[in-house]
């Protein structure tokens, strides 16, 4: 995983390593304490910033992990993948809670809306779609 740089001295903070492909896409929980990775291994990890450790790792999607997204409480974790799928993901236990299909090329960003209870997906398929996750979200 890239290093984190501290912005005032240029330094780098820490590595995080334990992926055994390309890192495509890293985002920080919204209270900061966590980070979600998602790779080229098929894999997500979340790491623990406070001790650099690797918390829980989901597995579910056949294909790189292109995008991860926290919600914006935090309980729940969006990831798209090559392998044309959404999965949403409870943080607390690791299971992924839905599966959503649609796509017709590789999803290569998931966002969730302030609120939570909407997802957007951008593809290769060239479509963006939004989806009510009112229910996984409850």
């Amino acid at each position: 995983m890239s290093p984190c740089w501290d912005m005032a001295s240029g330094r780098c903070l820490e590595t995080l390593k334990g992926h055994s492909g390309l890192v495509l896409s890293v985002t920080f929980s919204p209270d900061g304490r966590r980070l979600a990775s998602g790779s080229g291994d098929e894999a997500i990890k979340i790491w623990d910033m406070a001790s650099g450790r690797c918390l829980e790792m989901l597995e579910g999607h056949s294909s790189w992990v292109l995008s991860v997204t926290f919600s914006p409480d935090g309980r729940r974790l969006a990831s798209g993948s090559g392998d044309k799928a959404i999965k949403i993901w409870d943080t607390a236990s690791g299971r992924c809670l839905e599966t959503l299909k649609g796509h017709s090329g590789w999803v290569l960003s998931v966002t969730f809306s302030p609120d939570g209870r909407r997802l957007a997906s951008g593809s290769g398929g060239e479509a963006i779609k939004i989806w009510d996750t009112a229910r996984v979200m409850a």
